[in-house]
Formats: C-alpha cells, structure tokens, sequence
C-alpha cells in the first residue's frame, strides 16, 4: 500500500513487539496481526443475510502478547497511553473510561461464553486502521484479540469462528448490532482477492481484483457521529419489513416482491428495503463482472451503489457526495466509486485504470479542500491476507 498522505514509519507489528518488552520487561511470545476491510459494494446487506464484497487492506491491528502466572489480563494500548487491568475470573464490566477496552472485555466475554481455556497474559495493542472511517478497526482488533488471547493459551480456533466470536463481542457487549462482514473478512482476507461472501451460510468466493486497476480509498475526515445508533435505526427498519413481509430476512425478498407490497410499506421502510434488495443484486452482478475484468459494469454498479445509499438509505453527507463526483469527473465510465462503510461520513473506495491514479489524486488534493473545507486523506490500498499469529 502507498500512504498519500504521509509516511507511516514503524508498522503496528514491530511498535508492538518493542513497546511490549519495555512495558513487561519480558518479551513477547506471540504477536498477531489482523487487517482492517474496505467494501467494494455491499452495504448494510449483511445484517440483512445478503451478500457483500469486500477486501482485506494492509492497515492492520496488532497485539503482542506473553503469558502470566496469574488469572489477570493486563493491557496497554499504545495509540491512547491507556492501561487497564482485567480478572478473567471476575464477570466483565462496562468501561466507560477507557472505551477501547470494552473490545477486549467483550472478546473474553464471548470466549468465556463459548468455552474456551483462557490463560493471565500481558497484551500491548497498536494500530493503523483510521478509526472512524468506516474501516474496521474495531473489527481488526477483536480478530487480533481473539487470535492472541488464545494462541497464547494453546488454543486453536478456526478463521471463522474467530470471526463470529468477534461479531458477538460487538454485538452483546460493546453494543453495536454490525453484522458479519466486517470480522470475517479481517479473519479470511485473500491477497489479490476480494471475497463474495454469503452472509447467511458464511460461504466464501474469491473475486480476483483487476492487475491493472488501482485501488483508492479516501478519507473525507468527517466527524461521524450517533453511527452506532443510525446503523441500529437502520437494521431495525429492514427487520421490520421483513416480519412484514413474512420472511427471515431482506435477503429473501426480490424486487417484484417488494413493489406487490409498496403500498403497505411507509415511505421511508420501501426505501429502506429497497435498496437492501436492489444493492444485494448489484453485488453479485459486481462479482461477476469483476471476474470478467469488466471495470465498465464495476462502475456502472458502483454508481447505482452510492445512488441508493444517498437517496434510499440515506447514508451519505454532502462532503461524500462531492468526493465521489471529483473522482468520478476524472475516471468516466472507466471505473467506479462510492461510498463505503456505515455512511455518516468515512470514506470513498474507488477501482479504476492505474494510469488514472496520478489525475485523481491531483484532483481530489485540489478540489475538495477547495469546495468542502476539509483536507481529504488519501490511500493506494492492496488486498491482503486476514488475520495471522507470529510465533516469536
């Protein structure tokens, strides 16, 4: 990956690995890495049991850990020059003064739940996923947990699991109602790939990526907020019309379905619905034209994408809107953008020619401080493999 915005010089994995025998005064035995995702097209389609493309990105989390004689958790994350120390016999609290940790709580939480031996062990946590830009960083750091906490109690776990494991802690204890996406591909990236991932029965498809084809995400660096409060409003609207509708989930629902019953609907539920539907479509005719390395149909999907997210889900701001209009004024009908993520602000994701990369980036440096405001951050990405345990 190339950072276009500034020079990253020590990766989370070797910040880790130094700051853990400076923190313990022992050196790490395990440090596991775990990738932040962008979603090439898929939006709130997960929750819904639909389907989703995204990419692993080499932005990762990263906890080194060691073991202790002890039945404590000790943890330092090194990004906020926060410490907090856990009872893993004790039951897990709510912590409103250091929100982070409220990601490790629910990940023992859940592997308590789950039965897993867990072992007193020493963690340092380091990242460069942005946070708050719809990339998951949370979702990376619950795989590195995970994987940590029980490579260093001599516990396998399966990508998957690991991954549901995750989703669990967000859900039941951090308390946002995310779907599966964004854990499975930070458990399950493939280099060079993106994933068509069926959200119902978790089966994989990997999507090979265009040579040729640049990968750019860019930041709008919007203050997000009450996300997690909109994307549950959200989840329960689709909900709602899938009861309606007698059927377990949106992804059941095609679009000749939907408009039979539009006039039972409110307004703003069959927007809702409809673009769930419409947008699970999109995705597996994306998958499909990507396999062919038709960037041509990407874009035209891509279009469509953000148009539903603008006008039926009413996820996008205008500082997204103007980004995805800069890039779309220089690549034409070569490629494709849209928003990404949960919406409320975060970033745009774009594929397109790679001899178009240096115009977009002059023309998104240029334009949009100019017209938002707002400096934008801007990153060449690649696909890479999910979460993985070095053994020290």
């Amino acid at each position: 990956m190339t950072d276009l915005s500034d020079n990253r010089s020590r990766q989370p994995r070797e910040q880790v690995q130094l700051a853990h025998r400076q923190y313990y005064a022992v050196p790490a035995e395990r440090v596991v890495t775990a990738p932040g995702r962008v979603n090439l097209i898929g939006e709130h389609t997960d929750y819904n049991d639909g389907f989703v493309l995204p990419l692993a990105i080499n932005f990762n989390a990263a906890v080194a850990a060691s073991r202790r004689s002890d039945r404590r958790i000790r943890a330092v994350a090194l990004d906020l020059g926060s410490q907090v120390e856990i009872d893993l016999d004790a039951e897990p609290r709510f912590d409103q003064s250091a929100p982070w940790s409220n990601y490790l709580r629910g990940v023992l939480s859940e592997l308590h739940i789950g039965g897993y031996p867990l072992q007193g062990a020493d963690l340092t946590i380091s990242g460069d996923v942005p946070q708050g830009a719809g990339l998951s960083s949370s979702a990376a750091l619950e795989m590195a947990l995970v994987r940590a906490l029980l490579a260093i109690s001599g516990a396998p776990i399966e990508a998957t699991a690991a991954a549901l494991i995750g989703q669990a802690a967000e859900n039941n204890f951090v308390g946002c109602n995310c779907g599966i996406m964004d854990q499975l591909i930070s458990a399950q990236g493939r280099c060079g790939h993106a994933l068509l991932i069926d959200c119902r029965d978790l089966t994989l498809r990997s999507v090979p990526l265009p040579k040729q084809a640049a990968l750019l995400i860019v930041n709008s660096n919007i203050s997000r907020k009450l996300v997690d409060g909109e994307y549950n409003t959200r989840r329960q609207q689709c909900e709602a019309v899938a009861s309606h509708m007698g059927v377990p989930a949106l992804r059941d629902v095609d679009m000749a379905a939907l408009l039979a019953v539009e006039h039972e609907l409110g307004e703003l539920e069959f927007r809702r619905a409809r673009h769930v539907v419409s947008e699970n479509a999109r995705t597996e005719d994306t998958a499909q034209a990507l396999i062919a390395g038709d960037l041509i149909r990407v874009g035209e999907y891509m279009a469509q994408s953000h148009a539903s997210m603008r006008d039926d889900f009413d996820i996008t701001v205008a500082e997204i809107d103007t980004l995805v209009a800069i890039i779309k004024s220089v690549i034409g009908d070569s490629g494709g953008t849209r928003m990404t993520g949960g919406g409320f602000g975060g970033c745009v994701v774009s594929l397109f020619p790679a001899e178009l990369l240096p115009a977009v980036v002059a023309a998104v440096k240029e334009q949009y401080p100019r017209l938002t405001g707002l400096e934008p951050t801007l990153f060449e990405c690649e696909a890479v493999n999910g979460a993985f345990v070095d053994s020290l």
